[in-house]
Order: C-alpha cells, then structure tokens, then sequence
C-alpha cells in the first residue's frame, strides 16, 4: 500500500485501543425512537426458557446507509421486542476504531458486535489486523448488496469514465510526469472498498500498488478531503458519493453494482464469546435485524428510513444526500441519471441478507490476491469458523422467512463487469488467471 503523509489528511484511520476509547465514550448513542414508532411493535411472547440472557449489548456502525439496519432496529423498537430493551447502537469514527474496539469488547469499554466491512471479521479472527491478537469473530448476517461507488474528482470529467478504468492510465501518467502523487482513497486496507478499487483499477492495467498510492480514508472525511485535491478518486458508500456529486465537487463512475450485481456488503458481526456465552440473547439480536432489514427494503419506507438516519445523532448529514439513491435514482454528476436502477442498495431483496459462504471465500481469495493474508491460508476452514449461517437460518426461521433461506450456502458462479468469473468450487483457478496481483 502506497504511503501518505499524515499532516495533509484532514483526518486519519490510525486509531488506537486509547482514541477508540475515547471516541466510543463520547459518541454512544442512546437515540431517542422515532415518533409513534416503537409502540406499534407488539412484544414477542417469549417462552421463558429462551428469555435472552441479557437484555444489553453495544453494537458499532459507521455513518454509511448499509448501517440502517441496526439503525432502524433500535428506533423502530425491533431489538426491544425480541427481549433486548437495552441495545445501545454506538457511531464508530472509522474501521480501525471499529476493530479497535471489538477488541476491547464492551466489558473493556469496547462494542460486542457492528456493522462492518464483510472481510474484517475474517481479519481479526486471524490476528492479521490485531497485531496478531486472535479474537474469534462470527458473521451473524450480511447487512446489504449493492449500494457502493467509485467518485472520481471533476479534474478527470472529460475523460467520459466508466466500468473501463483504462482511461486514467495515461491520465495518470501525465499527472505524475508533473510531480503530483496520484492517490486513490479506500476506507481500509483489505475491505470491500480497498478490492472495487484494486479490481476496478487492475482491471484496466492500472497496478494499484505501482501506479498509484491507495490510501485509507475514513467513510465520513471522503468528501472534504476530495474538496482539498488530497485524492483523484474514491471508493465508499452511500451518502458521500451523492454528497460529493450534491456539492459539485466531483461525480460517479459507476455504481459497484454495475461492478458485480447483487455483490455482498457490509456484515453484521459479533465477538464468538460474547454470541457463545449468549446464544439466546445473539439470536434475538439476528431476529431484530433481519425484521429491520425487511422493513428496510419496502419502498414506501424508504424516505421514512432515510428522514431517521439523517439526523444528527446518527449521520448528521442533509436527508437529501441519502434518499434518491436509496429510492435507485441515480445522479452520475456527468450529465448521466438512471431512474429506477436495479443497482440500489438491497437490504432483503435477493438473499441480501443471507451470509452466502461463497462470498466470504471470494473476500478471502482477492486478500490473498493482494498480499493482505498468506497465500497458504486454509479459507474453507476460516469462512467455516466465522461465519454462521446456521444461526441465520434459526433466526428466519423464528420470525417466519423460512421460505427466504437459500438451499446453499453457494451462490454459485459469479460474473464481473470484464467478463472475468469466480467459481467457489475453484478460487485458485480465478486467482490464477488475473493478470495483476501480488501473488
């Protein structure tokens, strides 16, 4: 990964055990419910013998819409009627602060679980971004499909850019020629961000470690420090893209679902001991968000959902920076607009919740691919350690989408935008024939 320097950031990810303390005591969140909302959900009766062991548990997220569904599980009143009245949903200030403090666990100040980069509980099981401190972690669900963008800066407009990153090759060589670094902004080493861009980037014979310097930005600081010149593009998710392109400072490339449709997101994840000494409890939680995610995904409550994010305690950000590209209305900031796009964020639609195995062996196999765990790494054995479809299964079951589970945990062969497949039957054949990789 190409290195930065740290004075010209308008903010950094280096966040330690100390400052994840710190931000995780000053910005807990204790919302207050949306109006009228909480009280229409009847309680779950519940058989005293699958009472929740505890009624408490903190969960991080990141002021990015593929949050919402914790969001809304906590002012829609979904975690109080399944038992949990006492869930606190805790704004994270960026990924390293997230890891950091799943670390910690809430006993240590920390979260016991959070919306989070699909691949990084996988990370962190390994120790490999823990400095080599294990802490088994378990995918309980996968939060979204879809919804993430590549921006890049209005310097670039002229170029008419799109899935073909070939383009910005030359491009970039001029800019260079000059002097300037060329940098392009993930939100962290080795997550879905950091992989759109590597593979968008290689796929057009651009080496994103050679080329390029790929730098970690934090979701919420992308718009700022584009507006300073600090990067020429981005990858992160929704509302920044569509705040830069508000703002005019800069437009989409393309949506990631163009990219790979109906492609894995965020997880919700938790601490194994925390879920393994309350298995009820974790299973409440899992029922709550998938009822959320459910809800998430209706049309008509949509605007509702988006007006609920917004406000200050959560994202802070104007409603209109959220809701047309939530509601699939796409304004490129090129001149292009797509009404009614396929390629809006998924929260139950499509198996959007099911955590397909397949997927994590794909995250797994492109962080091999660009040096971020060994080569040598058994991925069967860790996408079978961490992630727990089985819960989900119990959970869907318990609030009545038995029809919604998938009969496997593969999705198959997946197809991306240049044609290229993945079969997870053969993830060494696929990393075998790309063209650019560390390996």
């Amino acid at each position: 990964m190409g290195q930065f320097s740290r004075r010209k950031f308008i903010f950094t990810t280096g966040a330690t055990a100390a400052s994840a303390l710190l931000i995780n005591g000053c910005r807990s969140s204790k919302s207050a419910k949306s109006e009228g909302s909480p009280s229409a959900l009847p309680a779950v009766n519940v058989n005293p013998a699958d009472a929740p062991e505890v009624t408490t548990a903190k969960l991080g997220f990141i002021a990015l819409t593929d949050s919402a569904p914790l969001i809304i599980a906590k002012e829609k009143g979904y975690f109080e009627r399944y038992g949990m009245k006492d869930v606190e949903v805790v704004k994270q200030a960026s990924w390293p602060v997230t890891r950091d403090n799943l670390v910690l666990g809430s006993g240590g100040g920390g979260i016991d679980g959070a919306h989070i980069l699909s691949p990084m509980p996988y990370l962190i099981s390994a120790g490999t971004i823990t400095k080599g401190n294990k802490v088994p972690m378990y995918i309980l669900a996968r939060l979204n499909l879809d919804g993430q963008c590549i921006s890049v800066s209005n310097d670039y407009k002229d170029i008419k850019l799109g899935l073909d990153s070939a383009p910005l090759k030359d491009a970039f060589s001029k800019a260079k020629s000059t002097g300037k670094e060329i940098k392009a902004a993930v939100t962290f080493p080795g997550g879905n961000h950091d992989l759109w861009m590597r593979y968008w980037l290689a796929a057009g014979g651009i080496n994103p470690d050679k080329d390029i310097s790929t730098i970690p930005v934090p979701p919420p600081q992308m718009v700022a420090n584009m507006k300073v010149g600090n990067m020429e593009a981005f990858c992160v998710g929704e509302p920044w893209n569509a705040q830069l392109v508000n703002q005019g400072l800069g437009f989409t490339a393309f949506t990631t679902g163009e990219f790979w449709k109906n492609h894995p997101e965020k997880a919700f994840s938790m601490r194994a001991d925390w879920v393994d000494k309350n298995p009820k409890a974790a299973k409440a939680l899992l029922m709550a968000v998938q009822e959320a995610q459910i809800w998430c995904d209706k049309p008509e409550n949509k605007e509702e959902m988006c007006k609920i994010i917004s406000k200050r305690e959560w994202f802070k950000v104007p409603a209109k920076d959220i809701v047309e590209r939530a509601q699939g209305k796409f304004d490129y900031g090129n001149g292009k607009v797509v009404e009614n796009s396929p390629h809006l964020m998924k929260f139950w639609a499509e198996n959007a919740s099911y955590p397909f195995k397949s997927h994590d062996l794909w995250f797994l196999t492109e962080d091999i691919r660009w040096g971020y765990i060994p080569a040598d790494t058994d991925t069967k054995k860790l996408v079978d350690a961490v992630n727990r479809e089985d819960l989900w299964k119990e959970a869907a079951k318990a609030i009545g989408q038995e029809a919604a589970i998938p009969k496997s945990t593969s999705r198959g062969v997946e197809t991306f935008f240049d044609g290229v497949k993945f079969d997870p039957a053969d993830p060494s054949a696929y990393l075998k024939g790309l063209k650019i990789k560390k390996v």
